[in-house]
């Protein structure tokens, strides 16, 4: 189930800026980036760069990407969040999220060609500057059957900004 992103105040403005968020991106090593831990749900290259974790800053990479840590910031409840890339040839299997108290947001940075990500029976591709929001407890696959990584922004922030939300460690993005 995807949500309309016109609903959100804060993600429409900052999908607006997503070619500063793109170039502090670029900005990075590739090296940066560690494997997303749950090993048992992928095949392939998945790969993740955090930034904020249970509400708190990755101080050294919120350093390298300072504008982008900044407009996350200001998300209202914002959670968890960080760039994830899929190599060509990457599938992430079905599962589920967590917990029903956030929802996932994606903002399109590096798209590749046939790749996707499917929601209960809806699925949706990235774009340069696309995003889109869905709660993550219905099941989801992604994957990336194209030549080029793909990589975006992923943040969970709290349905109810006031709730307390917690999470296994393992899916911190860390």
């Amino acid at each position: 189930m995807f949500y309309s992103v016109d609903v959100f105040r804060s993600i429409p403005k900052l999908a607006k800026h997503w070619e500063i968020i793109r170039d502090e991106l670029d900005g990075l090593a590739q090296n940066a980036f560690m494997k997303w831990p749950e090993t048992d749900i992928y095949d392939g290259n998945w790969t993740v760069f955090p930034l904020f974790k249970i509400g708190q800053r990755v101080e050294r990479n919120c350093l390298l990407c300072p504008e982008t840590s900044h407009m996350l910031a200001a998300v209202p409840g914002m959670v968890n969040a960080g760039f994830s890339s899929l190599a060509p040839g990457t599938y992430i299997g079905p599962h589920h999220g967590y917990t029903n108290k956030v929802l996932r947001c994606h903002i399109g940075l590096r798209p590749s060609e046939d790749s996707a990500i499917r929601v209960g029976e809806e699925v949706r591709s990235w774009s340069a500057g696309s995003s889109f929001v869905f709660d993550d407890t219905i099941e989801h696959e992604a994957w990336n059957r194209g030549t080029r990584i793909r990589t975006i922004l992923l943040f969970d922030f709290k349905r109810d900004p006031e709730q307390e939300v917690s999470f296994p460690e393992v899916v911190y993005l860390y």
